[in-house]
């Protein structure tokens, strides 16, 4: 079976069948990054789409000294970012109420019972309020860190910035959510001690 590098060099040749199998590979992540940025479904599809399209164009010049992973990010960014600015005065982004981002953001259950189900769905549904509240670059930051796993220095390539003012901008992004946290009336619910549990 074929590594990731030999997936890139065969697609930057132009093999498309190499270019599925990184397709394949990245396409629910960065899915979930332009999603959180914009906060749309169809657009983050649409996008999605765009970003991969941009990939394929600009892989003959890629060169390997960022992971493919963070050149792929930079590109989804840019392409998520630029969509925002041109929407800007034609209409408020928020993130979608509907079941599949939800579930974007649960965090794997092996076996929830019913109460830990309804929590995590609250919890979940809290979450997404408060991002809504985030400025787009915000929400870019926290997934790029959060979800993607992405260390300061391969935010900062994906985004153009130091890995110092990563830092700083992600502590900002992490206070605002915080706030904005506690004004959708997130609350952290209480567990019963044994002994309240005994009666």
């Amino acid at each position: 079976m074929m590594r990731e590098s030999e997936w890139i060099r065969a697609a930057a040749a132009g093999d498309p069948h190499a270019f599925a199998q990184l397709v394949a590979r990245y396409q629910k992540p960065v899915y979930n990054l332009v999603l959180r940025t914009v906060g749309n479904e169809q657009d983050a599809l649409d996008l999605t789409q765009e970003t991969f399209l941009r990939a394929w164009r600009g892989l003959p010049g890629f060169r390997a000294e960022a992971k493919f992973s963070t050149w792929l990010y930079r590109l989804a960014s840019n392409v998520s970012i630029d969509f925002l600015r041109a929407q800007k005065n034609r209409r408020t982004v928020s993130l979608s109420a509907q079941e599949e981002s939800d579930q974007a953001w649960e965090m794997p259950d092996p076996a929830p019972g019913p109460e830990a189900t309804v929590l995590q769905r609250e919890q979940a549904a809290q979450l997404r309020r408060a991002l809504e509240l985030l400025r787009p670059e915000q929400r870019q930051i926290l997934t790029l860190r959060s979800m993607q796993g992405l260390s300061y220095e391969e935010i900062g390539q994906c985004l153009g910035l130091r890995a110092g003012t990563v830092k700083s901008r992600l502590a900002r992004a992490r206070e605002q959510l915080r706030r904005a946290l506690d004004e959708v009336g997130n609350k952290t619910p209480s567990v019963p001690s044994k002994k309240a549990e005994r009666g």
